[in-house]
């Protein structure tokens, strides 16, 4: 098979689960044998732009003409079979859609959070679980309260992509990957057509035998970007809770960077129960998994996946993870991992305890997500549903839905 992958890649500064998710599915894809090229823009590359071309990036998030020409240019000359398209902000846009229609090439769109019917994506405002916007053609709440980075400026261009390509997005795709069932619930109730909507679970590779769990654990790992939405804020509190009663016998180890990097690291100053050691490289992650206790998953918005969770099973790790989102579906409470209430840091440290307390029921837990892992989440089976999904909207491309249209008339 012939695929065309189309992303937007985050920045480089930081931890981009996205990014990683991309790159596995391209190498997966090589791997068993299809031809896979990639149609990239980097969000890295805005730095070095001119003072007026950083200033016009805004205006090309709802929509950038020369994309849509680069590309139906490719398409057309190419003639892949399919194309898989990923993150479009904030410059490719929408117009990758028009491509695609131009050129007759299927497409496909994994839904990586919740863009589709939230401007900023999270589902989230003030730390707290928001829905204003959903099921809104118009999704003005966002723009008034500044959901994306605070800013009611910087969330314009995101509402205004939003309301003019919600048409555009929902007829052009003949196949969304949702990456939980709890997302693809949320976006059929918020109209999407679910016939179209399909659970896709991402992957991760399986990591070496030197890179699973052999031993009880070191320490408990965060393992992210320090940020709000991801309970960076609920974590130090549980975990001063946890300390003032004596602590759990192992150390907190914190990983990664974000906008809360400089709090947590002052937090952690003098203390010898946490170690803050910012980003890690790909070895060096798997190897922070794999001596862990359990890994701590806190977020505070409605995770569409939760990546890290996954990573740990794979290791034969247990989880920690918010009660919500897609962590419900991912671990089974009690059996591979504990789940605790969200936002609550009383019930966050009732579980970290839990999960140190008895090393033969977490032994026990470990045992029972590898198993998990296996059924769900290898390679194995994200390739035969990643191809199981190309041919339907390959299949799809050539049975109309009827009066449809695109919308918009860009």
């Amino acid at each position: 098979m012939h695929v065309l992958v189309v992303h937007n890649r985050y920045a480089s500064a930081q931890p981009s689960g996205e990014n990683k998710v991309v790159d596995q599915e391209v190498e997966l894809l090589r791997a068993a044998g299809h031809r896979v090229e990639v149609f990239e823009r980097r969000s890295d590359d805005i730095a070095a732009r001119s003072l007026p071309a950083k200033a016009a990036v805004p205006l090309l998030v709802p929509w950038n003409p020369a994309v849509r020409a680069e590309l139906a240019a490719r398409l057309r000359a190419e003639r892949p079979d399919v194309v898989h398209v990923h993150n479009v902000f904030p410059l490719l846009s929408p117009a990758v859609l028009a491509a695609c229609a131009d050129a007759g090439v299927p497409a496909v769109a994994t839904l990586h959070n919740y863009t589709q019917v939230c401007p900023p994506g999270t589902l989230q405002r003030d730390g707290r679980p928001c829905t204003e916007c959903v099921g809104s053609a118009a999704p003005l709440p966002a723009v008034r309260h500044g959901c994306y980075r605070g800013s009611r400026l910087a969330t314009v261009p995101l509402a205004v992509s939003m309301a003019v390509n919600r048409r555009r997005w929902w007829t052009g795709v003949e196949r969304f990957l949702c990456i939980s069932a709890a997302q693809r619930d949320v976006l059929v109730r918020a109209g999407m057509p679910g016939e179209r909507l399909a659970v896709k679970h991402n992957f991760v590779p399986d990591p070496a035998p030197d890179d699973r769990r052999s031993a009880p654990g070191e320490h408990l790992l965060y393992l992210g970007r320090l940020a709000e939405t991801k309970g960076v804020r609920l974590l130090m509190a549980a975990w001063d809770e946890i300390a003032a009663g004596g602590g759990v016998g192992v150390p907190l180890v914190i990983a990664g960077a974000g906008p809360l990097e400089r709090e947590v690291t002052a937090w952690a100053a003098g203390r010898d129960d946490v170690r803050c050691v910012g980003l890690l490289d790909t070895a060096a992650c798997r190897r922070a998994i794999a001596r862990s206790v359990a890994v701590v998953a806190p977020s505070t918005w409605l995770e569409a996946f939760g990546l890290v969770v996954v990573e740990a099973m794979a290791a034969g790790v247990p989880a920690v993870a918010a009660g919500h989102g897609a962590f419900v579906e991912l671990v089974e409470d009690g059996v591979a991992g504990l789940l605790h209430r969200p936002g609550d840091p009383a019930s966050l440290a009732a579980c970290l305890r839990r999960v140190t307390a008895d090393p033969d029921r977490n032994q026990r837990m470990g045992r029972a997500a590898r198993r998990r892992y296996e059924q769900d989440f290898s390679p194995a089976v994200g390739l035969e549903r990643l191809v199981e999904e190309y041919r339907t909207a390959i299949a799809a491309r050539t049975q109309p839905r009827g009066t449809e249209t695109m919308g918009g008339s860009k």
